[in-house]
């Protein structure tokens, strides 16, 4: 193999770095759903998210960024100040994730907890999420949404 050949061939990415762009591309996440302004979602999203991505939770099926945009700025709207916070090291392998997490209003108490299955795509980025409640909200009722 000639010097010029071997810098053509793409070089294949080792399962560590492929984790550690997985893990990059959640903490994105993350600070999509945290993000202030609607300039800086479209930020992250562009980053974090694949066109299309899909959004599956006891509230619904969701599908693009602006879907969930939407979604985030509503429940903020409703409930005020919120963060999303992890409640442990994200778990990572073949192209999924599990992302454990608490959202906690802005005087700091616990809303909600649960779970997040994060499928990545080819490229690294989030193409679906399916978000599973591990202690839902006071008053929420989930047959209301089904």
């Amino acid at each position: 193999m000639t010097e010029s050949t071997a810098q053509s061939e793409p070089r294949t990415k080792t399962e560590t770095e492929t984790v550690v762009e997985q893990l990059e591309q959640l903490e994105q996440y993350v600070r999509f759903w945290n993000a202030g302004t609607e300039r800086e979602q479209r930020r992250l999203a562009a980053t974090a998210l694949a066109d299309g991505v899909e959004y599956r939770a006891e509230i619904g099926v969701l599908s693009g960024a602006q879907a969930l945009m939407d979604f985030r700025n509503q429940f903020v709207a409703h409930v005020g100040t919120a963060a999303l916070r992890l409640r442990e090291r994200p778990q990572v392998h073949h192209r999924r994730a599990r992302l454990q997490w608490e959202i906690l209003t802005g005087d700091g108490v616990s809303f909600a907890t649960g779970t997040d299955v994060i499928q990545f795509d080819r490229d690294g980025r989030i193409s679906s999420v399916t978000a599973f409640l591990d202690r839902a909200p006071a008053g929420f009722d989930a047959e209301a949404h089904r």
